[in-house]
């Protein structure tokens, strides 16, 4: 059986104050449904490079395997999301 991962939503960067009142900083934990307080645009964006990564999928543009980054659809903010994750076993319970 492939291993699973814990990827781990964190908003790192933005041009301009969130529409949505998200802060650099928060983090989320990917778990198929819409972590309680994201905005659903960016969930949306996040959603599919969270879910590949938690299978243990890789994409050939990354430079590290275990870290991606994805923008908000919101051209005015630009948030920048951080996925990093961790095998499922060292992520704790």
């Amino acid at each position: 059986m492939p291993e699973s991962y814990t990827v781990t939503i964190t908003l790192v960067s933005n041009n301009r104050p969130c529409h949505a009142g998200h802060q650099i900083g928060q983090q989320w934990t990917y778990d198929y449904f819409t972590p309680a307080g994201m905005c659903s645009s960016a969930w949306h964006t996040v959603y599919p490079w969270a879910m590949t990564m938690a299978a243990g999928g890789v994409f050939p543009w990354q430079e590290d395997p275990e870290v991606m980054r994805v923008s908000c659809p919101d051209c005015e903010v630009q948030n920048i999301f951080e996925l990093r994750r961790v095998p499922a076993e060292a992520a704790g319970p």
